[in-house]
């Protein structure tokens, strides 16, 4: 993963006197520091951890911890009673009675940086190790401390062990606005990850989606990209402009390319290929099993699409007795992909079609009420030959989601899905 730059922060410096409005500072630069109440000589401890309240679009601090060890009881601060840091110490107000402030007490909502952040490994949505969270940067401004990235350079391993001084290569950020924890109630894990995969990628629309990416560049695109999974990102790509799919494709680990061509139809991979780099195409059809690969090849060959080349395997053919409780308990059992079950096909035993059932009619239906009592016939099919002209024609006229394709004698090979027709744009 690419990291998101930043400005690079300087060491820690006072914020009282001075001429900027905000101050940046790592989080491994406050570790240990000392805490002193009022005065440098009034130390009552060392700051051990940074809290914050999760909040849109930065998490806020709500206050430092100080962990005096040796069987004492942990104080919390208060981010509103922290009064300056500087070099040599963070300053905060003393209590009203002079002792010491109250335990920390975890709240719905609270993190801890060094707890639950310093260390841990970021994961994309696949569940795979992308980086080591080795640095969070900070900004302060008016009073305010908001966490702003994770830093997974190795600056940022140096810093945590004291060696900030030996900086050999430039930060490496990741916004915030893209890494948060697994989950606020399951901070004790030791993995975070990208926060767009947990709530709102999965329900936006892909064509949104593949707008909003045509929008961002580099890091970011990459960024929002990594965060979909397979399938989401399979929609994604189709949709998105040739620009935007070739910068996408051009960035890809081949395992994460690997699963997200998986996803993919022929007719949507042979409109995909049309528009990469010859050597994209190359590596991308060998991750491809070979059967597909060579149907692939064919299309993107082929003047003539016809109907065998569009169509998939992918559907659900029943004997005209069998009863509508059994097939639904095994559609459910399954587990199959709900784009792949408008209809289900009625055959004989050596697979003619003989009629065909909407889903939604099964449902409605009774358990024990056989199929072939709800089947319409006969069924508009596509024939083996046709073109991929001729089949847009019919989706228009008749409105289908899918059509079955058949041989001669009416035997059901395979249906043609309307997106890889009326969708699929091959060039040819």
């Amino acid at each position: 993963m690419n990291g998101q730059p930043a400005n690079q922060s300087k060491p820690v410096a006072a914020v009282a006197g001075a001429t900027q409005d905000f101050q940046f500072y790592f989080f491994s630069e406050l570790y240990k520091h000392p805490v002193c109440a009022g005065k440098v000589r009034d130390r009552i401890g060392e700051l051990t951890d940074l809290v914050f309240k999760m909040a849109d679009p930065y998490p806020e601090a709500v206050g430092i911890l100080i962990d005096h060890g040796w069987g004492k009881p942990n104080e919390f601060v208060p981010w509103d009673k922290v009064v300056k840091i500087e070099d040599d110490a963070i300053f905060v107000a003393p209590t009203e009675n002079g002792q010491a402030y109250p335990p920390f007490v975890d709240q719905p909502g609270w993190i801890l940086v060094y707890e639950h952040l310093m260390g841990q490994t970021i994961l994309d949505i696949d569940g795979r190790r992308i980086e080591v969270v080795n640095d969070v940067h900070l900004l302060e401004s008016k009073g305010r401390m908001v966490l702003v990235h994770v830093d997974i350079s190795f600056n940022g391993f140096l810093r945590k062990w004291g060696l900030g001084r030996l900086t050999w290569i430039k930060d490496q950020f990741i916004s915030w606005r893209y890494v948060q924890p697994l989950s606020v109630e399951d901070k004790g894990t030791d993995t975070v990850s990208l926060s767009i995969t947990r709530k709102r990628i999965k329900n936006l629309p892909s064509e949104d989606l593949a707008d909003a990416l045509e929008e961002l560049k580099g890091e970011e695109q990459q960024a929002v990209f990594s965060a979909l999974d397979s399938e989401k990102a399979a929609e994604v790509l189709i949709e998105a402009e040739p620009r935007a799919q070739r910068q996408l494709i051009a960035n890809l680990r081949k395992e994460r390319a690997r699963n997200i061509l998986s996803e993919m139809s022929v007719p949507q991979l042979a409109a995909l290929f049309s528009v990469l780099p010859h050597d994209d195409v190359t590596e991308l059809t060998g991750l491809l099993p070979k059967e597909q690969a060579d149907r692939v090849r064919a299309l993107i060959s082929q003047h003539e699409v016809t109907a065998r080349t569009l169509m998939t395997a992918d559907y659900v053919g029943v004997l005209r007795e069998s009863k509508v409780g059994d097939l639904l308990r095994g559609l459910r059992a399954s587990k199959r992909d709900a784009g792949s079950l408008s209809y289900v096909y009625v055959v004989s035993p050596d697979e003619t079609l003989v009629g065909v059932v909407d889903l939604r009619d099964l449902i409605l239906a009774s358990d024990d009420v056989s199929v072939g009592e709800l089947m319409v016939f006969p069924v508009v099919t596509a024939q083996e030959g046709d073109l991929q002209d001729d089949i847009a024609v019919m989706f228009a006229k008749y409105h289908f989601r899918i059509i079955p394709v058949v041989d001669a004698q009416d035997h059901i090979l395979g249906v043609v899905h309307h997106r890889d027709v009326v969708g699929a744009t091959t060039g040819v």
